[in-house]
């Protein structure tokens, strides 16, 4: 190590961060989060050269996605839980490491990213570099499931079954996890994006009414189900007239939106199904009782925990604050990384 970089050391501090496709989340030890913004970048087009002096990232990026003019690029530099971007998602971390010291001399934290537990090798060295280049002096990975079953207080080290079912934006994570470490998992490219997707779809389709991904996404979070409600939502919507080209407001319920919602539902409870189906008997004995726990933003999804249940007859529980489960779990881990070093185990990469 670099005598300065030993120096810098005491000065910086250490970070969890879950890199999301939807949202990058920052924990930092003994503190709990500190920084919860999009995962999205303005740039002039065809450069790298991020709007507003550095600082159109985030929020202030977020508010311009689909309404911006053709001077203005806004991307989500994250795709399916992965590096689209590898540039513009350094540019979004150096950001978001610099904005969480408030300054920008001076700063090489130690960081530990989270990510999908599918993801090649290749990509969790895209992670490690665009983090290194952002001023990280030390990069650790961990893959999400672990993350988010620390985060939630489950017993990742107990020779016991702890499921997860982690439904983020990019990817759907469901995870067996024993002895510190994941004994079978499922990583799904279908999550919030897709679920977002959906709704858009089905809304062009059965009512020629043409929406943007903003719009599908408050129509998820207001009404979005995956069981039959007591009692049924409903909410106006906006959009443009795919005949006539002319702005149009109408109705929909949450039945509708539910009916959209099932082909990516179906994905993620196969996906469920199929990580019980590897799972031991011993460990699958456990889950009886234990069941399973959902976090990421689809938990938030209304009826999923008894969708869970009906289709699985496990106990299903939604985690505690399940959209920050992940980035609280490497906040943990920082804190104690002595003692999970056993976790960061030979697939994570060390420095």
């Amino acid at each position: 190590m670099h005598p300065l970089d030993f120096i810098l050391g005491f000065v910086s501090t250490d970070m969890g961060i879950d890199l999301g496709t939807a949202n990058t989340l920052v924990c930092i030890p003994e503190q709990g989060i500190v920084l919860s913004e999009p995962s999205v970048v303005a740039v002039k087009p065809g450069t790298n050269k991020v709007l507003l002096n550095g600082n159109a990232v985030g929020n202030v990026a977020k508010a311009m996605l689909e309404k911006a003019p053709s001077s203005i690029s806004v991307i989500r530099p994250l795709k399916n839980g992965v590096i689209a971007d590898f540039d513009i998602t350094e540019a979004m971390l150096k950001y978001f490491i610099t904005k969480v010291h408030k300054r920008k001399w001076g700063v090489r934290p130690r960081v530990l990213i989270a990510i999908p537990s599918g993801i090649t090798t290749v990509e969790k060295r895209a992670v490690v570099n665009s983090a290194e280049r952002a001023g990280a002096r030390e990069v650790y990975l961990v893959s999400e499931p672990k993350a988010a079953a620390i985060g939630v207080g489950l017993p990742v080290g107990e020779p016991i079954a702890s499921m997860i079912v982690d439904i983020g934006g990019g990817t759907t994570e469901v995870a067996v996890i024993s002895l510190g470490d994941i004994f079978t998992h499922e990583s799904l490219r279908v999550a919030g994006d897709e679920i977002d997707e959906a709704i858009l779809q089905y809304i062009r389709k059965r009512y020629n009414l043409d929406i943007g991904h903003r719009t599908s996404e408050q129509i998820k979070i207001e009404i979005g189900s995956a069981y039959p409600l007591e009692e049924e939502l409903t909410m106006e919507i906006r959009g443009r007239d795919a005949i006539a080209g002319l702005p149009r407001a109408m109705t929909i319920t949450s039945e509708e939106i539910r009916e959209a919602l099932k082909e990516p539902i179906d994905k993620i409870l196969c996906a469920v199904k199929s990580t019980l189906e590897k799972t031991a008997p011993e460990l699958a004995s456990d889950l009886i009782t234990n069941g399973l726990v959902v976090v990421g933003g689809g938990a938030l999804i209304r009826g999923i925990d008894k969708l869970l249940v009906a289709e699985t007859g496990l106990p299903v529980q939604i985690g505690n604050d399940p959209l920050t489960a992940v980035a609280r779990g490497t906040g943990y881990l920082l804190e104690n990384l002595d003692l999970f070093k056993s976790v960061l185990q030979d697939e994570d990469i060390h420095p």
